[in-house]
């Protein structure tokens, strides 16, 4: 319907899909798929023009009255006031990094609405602990769970400057082993970093460090690695500022393993709540310029 009003205002089937920004094959489709229906011709068309039939003119009036009552409609719509709760959970230091400013922005388009904020680094019972949207950076199993996959996060391997400078940039994952290494493992210092061969098959390879320095908090170990006491492997987005601002410097880019994947996940039957439906449709177009960067 908008198509045939474009084409009557704009005067021609070229001009119209200019304006609508579509081809003229698509405008030209539309038109025939409104002749079909109506079953006769609303415009009679020659190699250089168009007139408008007396049955397009009737059309035209009520495609005009139907698209005004549904813009109507749709402004309204979006004029109601969202309001409620929403019990949101992300891992803790991407919660605090990339979910609570998008928090912070749909709390300020609505402030009608209140969100409690859960940063647990642990798989949260949606349904048992009381929880309507949870950002999960994994592979997903089948659940009966509903994800909306919002980007990715990589491994990135770094260090800093100053342990550079002492020390020669491993040129594979294999030279890992005669470097001092932090880990992240909080059963011991044992580790085992995985990583793909730069080839066209990207064949897994796996190395077996055992660590100078393991540590419990990621935070810690970043901070470790900043001061010059080893190579660091955490997730992409927890070591951006210190990359930007040339604290640390990712190593072995070509050997990158597949990214992890960032899903939203609620319960199917949560979008029937107002407020959480906003937060969805708020959030989502959110984390995926946030995940958008390299790694």
């Amino acid at each position: 319907m908008s198509v045939f009003v474009a084409v009557v205002e704009a005067g021609s089937l070229a001009a119209a899909a200019r304006k609508l920004g579509c081809s003229p094959a698509t405008v030209t489709r539309a038109i025939a798929h409104l002749e079909t229906g109506a079953g006769e011709r609303l415009l009679a068309r020659t190699t250089r023009r168009f007139v408008i039939t007396e049955t397009g003119a009737r059309h035209l009036a009520t495609y005009r009255a139907m698209l005004e009552q549904m813009a109507d409609l749709e402004q309204r719509s979006r004029d109601v006031e969202v309001s409620g709760g929403v019990v949101v959970t992300a891992p803790e230091l991407f919660g605090r990094l990339k979910v609570l400013p998008v928090v912070e922005s749909f709390l300020a388009a609505h402030p009608g609405t209140q969100i409690r904020l859960l940063l647990l680094n642990r798989v949260v019972d949606l349904v048992g602990e009381g929880v309507d949207v949870a950002v999960r950076l994994a592979d997903l199993p089948d659940s009966s769970m509903t994800a909306i996959r919002v980007g990715e996060v990589g491994k990135l391997t770094c260090a800093a400057p100053a342990y550079l400078a002492r020390n020669a940039p491993p040129q594979s994952p294999s030279d890992l082993a005669d470097h001092w290494c932090i880990g992240l493992n909080e059963a011991g210092s044992k580790e085992l970093w995985r990583y793909r061969e730069p080839t066209a098959a990207r064949r897994a390879r796996s190395v077996q460090l055992t660590c100078r320095l393991a540590v419990n908090g990621v935070g810690a170990a970043i901070e470790s690695a900043e001061r010059g006491m080893g190579i660091v492997r955490p997730l992409s987005y927890q070591v951006e500022r210190q990359i930007a601002e040339g604290r640390l410097v990712a190593l072995l880019p070509d050997y990158a393993p597949p990214p992890i994947p960032v899903h939203l996940v609620f319960r199917p039957r949560m979008r029937d709540s107002s407020a959480v439906r906003a937060f969805i449709d708020h959030a989502v177009p959110l984390l995926r310029q946030a995940t958008s960067g390299p790694g």
